[in-house]
This record gives structure tokens, sequence and C-alpha cells, in this order.
């Protein structure tokens, strides 16, 4: 490896977060068994919050964020891996309690490396990332629960990178996508992605809330929860499934067991973070065969490429909810 790289670390002064491009070695990377020169990464709502003041992400600094990368292997004293092998790391403590993506070079724990599969290269397999990997985990509970293609799926947070992933893979199954989004100039990007039915926000959650509404989606993939989950759960049609992964509406979600004990609906929840590597490995199988994007898709859902001197500029608009897709972090 190069006896400098760059990284971008977070550094906390009078409680305050600010965050910066910086000369390291190798001696500034944390203990793991494989040494990675990191080729791409990509920003995600947690490395967003990680960048912020009082952040509930980070507790110890100086910290490089970033909770994915994907690269090849320049050292491993684990036989799991070898000098040259392409690999990807998401999740599990990367970017959170142990230095992230961020960064030219990283090394990380060997348990937490999954072989690039076949079919997906580095750059496809940052596109995709931990939001690729929750939105393969989430049609995978639709798939297990064999949830009807005679009705919609309801895909919520459908401009973010799990709703826009998720959108795209259910389109190309062969299921009916409807798209959840408060963006009215994105609704031609969501047809075009493969949504078939486009679903205000504002007006779903201006509809009254009952117990038990009309039955209407197969399933969904919910990222938001609170009231919106409540809502959702509602509108499901008999023995449908939700797919659980976030929380962006809220912790608290005020539903009754109504849609349960006389829908038979299953609410299945999504952790992409702990997700066994047996299972984490069979997800990236899937996104490099039957849940490919195409190379349309691929690009459509690319918002932009960023270096990491953008890092500081561009973090703050997932929060404020301006980005669609995914921005790709590339360090080649």
């Amino acid at each position: 490896m190069k006896k400098t790289f760059k990284a971008y670390r977070l550094k906390k002064i009078e409680e305050k977060i600010s965050g910066q491009v910086e000369t390291l070695t190798e001696v500034d990377l944390p203990e793991g068994e494989v040494l990675i020169k990191v080729h791409y990464s990509g920003i995600n709502y947690k490395d967003a919050m990680a960048n912020m003041s009082e952040s509930p992400i980070v507790k110890n600094y100086p910290f490089t964020p970033g909770i994915d990368l994907a690269g090849e292997v320049v050292e491993s004293i684990d036989d799991r891996f070898a000098v040259g092998d392409l690999v990807i790391v998401t999740s599990y403590e990367l970017g959170v309690s142990h230095d992230g993506g961020f960064s030219e070079y990283q090394r990380v724990k060997a348990e937490w490396v999954v072989p690039l599969p076949e079919g997906l290269t580095l750059k496809q397999a940052m596109l995709l990332g931990t939001a690729g990997l929750t939105a393969a985990l989430s049609v995978d509970q639709l798939e297990s629960h064999h949830v009807d293609k005679a009705s919609p799926i309801l895909v919520t947070g459908a401009t973010g990178g799990v709703g826009s992933i998720s959108t795209a893979i259910l389109h190309n199954l062969g299921y009916t996508v409807a798209a959840m989004t408060g963006k009215k100039d994105m609704h031609n990007w969501l047809t075009d992605l493969g949504a078939s039915e486009i679903v205000d926000r504002q007006a779903f959650m201006e509809e009254k809330q009952r117990v038990l509404d009309r039955e209407y989606y197969a399933g969904a993939v919910e990222v938001a929860g609170g009231e919106v989950l409540a809502k959702v759960l509602t509108k499901l049609k008999y023995n449908g499934t939700v797919s659980l992964s976030g929380l962006t509406a809220g912790v608290k979600v005020p539903a009754t067991v109504y849609p349960f004990i006389l829908r038979g609906i299953h609410l299945a929840g999504i952790d992409s973070v702990y997700c066994p590597i047996e299972r984490r490995k069979r997800m990236w199988n899937q996104l490099a065969t039957r849940y490919k994007l195409t190379e349309k898709q691929f690009n459509q859902i690319t918002h932009q490429e960023i270096s990491l001197e953008d890092l500081a500029e561009k973090l703050p608009e997932i929060l404020s909810g301006q980005a669609r897709g995914r921005y790709l972090v590339v360090m080649i």
C-alpha cells in the first residue's frame, strides 16, 4: 500500500462535529485481518447522521465514517482471502465503532468480508451498498411469504436508496409497484425505474386512519415506520406482508392488532447490520443474478459520483431529503 492515503475524518471540538479530508498512514488504521484498497463507497442515512453534532451513531473521535466499501484485498492474515480478491464490506460495526469506508485504505475483520459475486462490478456493488442489501432482504421476505403478484406492492420512501432499488427489483421480478413519494418532480423518474403507480405521500397520510381500511396492497417495502407503517398495515390484503427496515417517520406505531388477527398479515423486520454472513452472501448473489438491476436502472439510481473532498457538502443533503437514489464515493 501507499505510505500515505486520504480519508474523510470526523473530529469533535467543543461538542461540535466537523469533517475534513486528512492524510493518514497505515498505523492510523484500526485492527483487523484484511487490508483493503477501497475503490468505492456510498452515502447512507446513517453516514449523514454520523456527520451531525450530537451524533447518535459515533461515540469516539477522531473517526472515519462510511458503512459501505468495495475494493481489492492488498493484505490478509485470514486464509479465506488473498491479495487481489475483490470484496464488499457493509454494516456490522463499519462506520459506527470501527473506522469506515470513506478512506482510500481500510482494515476490517475478516468475518465482515463478502467476496464480490460474479455478475457484479465493484462500482455496481457500491451503487447498491447497504441500501441494496436491505432492499434484497426486503424483497426476499415478500417472496418467502408468497406475496400475490396480482395486486400492487407499496414501496414507501421510493426515491431513497432502499426504496428506489426495491422498486427496480420488484418491477424486474414481475410485480406491480406502487411507489410512494412526497416529491412531485420525481414521478416520471419513478415510472422510468419501474413503478406502475405513484402514491402521493401527503394525500396518503391525510386519509382518515381506520382500524381496517380497504384491502389493496399485497405487500409493502416500508422504510418509514411511525404513522406511515400504521396506515400501511390497515391497507394490506389478506395474508399480506410488510418488510420493515426504517424509522424516518418515528419509532412509535399507533396501530391495532386487527390487521394481524383478522387478515393474517405478517410484519417482517429487516436487519442489514448484523445479518448473518451466509444469508448476506446469498443476498449479494441474488443481487448479481435474479435481483440484478439493468444497466439503465443502475444509471438511474446514480444520483452523483463524488470524491472524498465532496463529502462535507453532500452528507447534509441526505438528512434534508434532497437526494434521490445513491451517491457513489469514488476513490480510484
